[in-house]
This record gives C-alpha cells, sequence and structure tokens, in this order.
C-alpha cells in the first residue's frame, strides 16, 4: 500500500512526455536554431524528425499515446510555404480528424497541437514547447497504458459473461 506522503511527491515527480513530430525544413531546422542559439525549452519533449508534416500519419499520433506519451506536438511549414507544395494542408486535414477522434477517446484537446514554425523561428519553438508543457503538466498523466490494461479487463469480464449467459441459453 502506498502512503499519502509517497502519492503526492510520486505525483509532483511527474514530468509530462511530449512526442514532437517536426518537418525537416521547417520546424526541425527552427529546432536547431534554438539549440545553436542557446534559447532553453523545456526537456520533455522528444523530437522526431519527418520530412513533410504532411508525412505523419495518424497512426504515428495514436502509437505515441498508446505507449506513453501524454502529448503529441505536430510542427510543419506555415501555409503555403511547404516544400512539398501541400504537405502542411494535409496535416491540417489529418489534424481535424485526429481532433475528433482523441475527443472520443476521451483525450484532452490541450495534449494534441500543430503549430506553423518556419525555419527562422527559433524562439517560436521555444516558446510553443514551454507553453505545451505547462499545459500537460496541468492536466496530469494522461495513462493510455494503464487505460488499455483497465478496458481490457472489462472486455474479459464482458466476454465471461457472454460465455455465461450463452451457456444457460443452451441449456
Amino acid at each position: 500500500m502506498v502512503s499519502t506522503n509517497e502519492q503526492s511527491t510520486s505525483k509532483n515527480s511527474w514530468e509530462p512526455r511530449i512526442v514532437a513530430f517536426f518537418c525537416n525544413w521547417c520546424t526541425y531546422t527552427a529546432a536547431d536554431l534554438a539549440g545553436v542559439s542557446r534559447l532553453r525549452y523545456s526537456p520533455n519533449a522528444r523530437i522526431i524528425r519527418v520530412m513533410c508534416s504532411g508525412r505523419i500519419d495518424p497512426q504515428f499520433v495514436l502509437d505515441a499515446f498508446s505507449k506513453g506519451a501524454d502529448g503529441v506536438l505536430i510542427g510543419g511549414c506555415h501555409p503555403g510555404d511547404c516544400h512539398y507544395i501541400e504537405g502542411n494542408y494535409k496535416a491540417l486535414r489529418r489534424v481535424q480528424l485526429l481532433k475528433r477522434m482523441l475527443k472520443d477517446m476521451g483525450i484532452e484537446e490541450k495534449r494534441f497541437r500543430l503549430e506553423w514554425i518556419s525555419a527562422s523561428e527559433g524562439e517560436r519553438v521555444k516558446t510553443v514547447i514551454n507553453e505545451m508543457t505547462e499545459q500537460v503538466r496541468e492536466l496530469g498523466p494522461l495513462g493510455m497504458p494503464e487505460r488499455f490494461a483497465d478496458w481490457d479487463k472489462e472486455l474479459d469480464i464482458l466476454e465471461k459473461e457472454i460465455n455465461r449467459k450463452g451457456e444457460t441459453v443452451d441449456a
């Protein structure tokens, strides 16, 4: 049994885990600029470079959440400036659909974010990552892996109940 003091200590030591998918040509380059410029931003974001924000499959976002991410950030070129012409518009359409899906799954809107950040906006990368980290910190842990375990238990109980009812109908 965990004491109340241990629970509050572990909750206070919790830090959000944010997965950031950044476009190679703009947002990733801006993150590099932020680093070279020695701009300090939260270490909570794990940046994954993709060639284009339009390349981010919705399954990447769902996988990040299912594997323990507390937030997901997508960064791409400003509309009209995509190196692949309209990849960022494709990303925008996908993000709108994903927001609806995540809401249906019970994931708060502030845990998923899309930002347009050009290569020269290192300061913007710092600001966005810090803002998102604070928002997710206020929301607390998402705990999707634990939710999956709970859902699996519920399904096992439901399956046993259905099988039990099936046995009584056959008898």
